[in-house]
């Protein structure tokens, strides 16, 4: 049974990846399942990693993932600290603040002008300060931060740490599980994200990759890959780009999913548990 569902949830990506290796002629007319690749040919990623936006678009993301990354960890520490503390004024008053915009926000158009007012219009920092720390993320890391012994933190200030000192050299070192699991799920969300970049961003230099897919999927716009090629090839040729365009853009994170794979189990747990 367990054979059978790895096989259903993997095909999917299975038949990408081998029709993305195929001759396109032959997966234009290739119908059902797709076990082994038809032909082999590498002229689909040859196009695609030829065309200037996959580079301009890869550049962009990993900028957006490290620079995101760093500051949702860095806020959501910072904040997850200071509500874990028991000595903090209205904290469940500012938790319960912060928990109800999980059920009512301003929506689109209120961020829109927030954004726009702010100055970040068409910026980088669009994608990255808005969203700069997520309330599950948030609740999931104070409650670990809560499960570290107090006296650890007493014995801390004794010897005259301040609290920054006691946040990234007492707590953070022993909640290195959760923040690999924030680590992940922040990542991600930065390297899948798109809307926030087809919203906020006008200048296609700042587009990150997945807004690059989106083109090519969605506005099947792939002839800037195909010059030379006739009307019924380049039919033919731009299923396959739109193949090996998705095996491109999923791939770093498949690379990096199994290093923090150790930790995502334990992590979840530790924010999970309530004392």
């Amino acid at each position: 049974m367990m054979i059978i569902l790895c096989f259903i949830t993997m095909y999917p990506f299975l038949y990408v990846l081998f029709a993305s290796l195929s001759d396109p002629a032959r997966v234009a007319m290739h119908r059902g399942l797709l076990l082994i690749p038809l032909g082999f040919t590498l002229e689909a990623y040859k196009a695609v990693l030829d065309n200037p936006m996959i580079s301009t678009g890869y550049q962009n993301t990993i900028f957006y993932v490290v620079a995101g990354t760093a500051v949702n960890l860095l806020m959501t520490a910072i904040g997850a600290y200071a509500l874990s503390r028991r000595n903090v004024y209205f904290k469940d008053f500012i938790m319960f603040a912060i928990v109800f915009t999980m059920v009512f926000h301003g929506g689109l158009i209120p961020t829109y002008l927030v954004v726009g007012n702010l100055g970040l219009l068409n910026t980088p920092w669009a994608l990255i300060i808005p969203g700069a720390i997520s309330t599950f993320n948030l609740i999931i890391m104070r409650t670990a931060f809560q499960q570290v012994p107090i006296s650890l933190e007493e014995s801390a200030r004794m010897d005259g740490a301040n609290d920054f000192t006691i946040l990234f050299r007492v707590i953070i070192p022993l909640s290195m599980p959760v923040i690999a699991v924030m680590v992940l799920w922040y990542a991600v969300g930065h390297w899948n994200s798109y809307f926030s970049a087809l919203i906020y961003l006008r200048d296609r230099e700042l587009y990150p990759l997945q807004l690059i897919l989106r083109e090519i999927l969605v506005n099947n716009n792939t002839d800037s890959m195909m010059t030379g090629a006739s009307t019924l090839d380049k039919i033919d040729v731009g299923e396959t780009i739109k193949y090996a365009t998705i095996i491109v853009s999923t791939l770093p994170i498949l690379v990096l999913y199994p290093f923090l794979q150790k930790y995502f189990v334990k992590g979840i747990m530790i924010g999970a548990i309530k004392e």
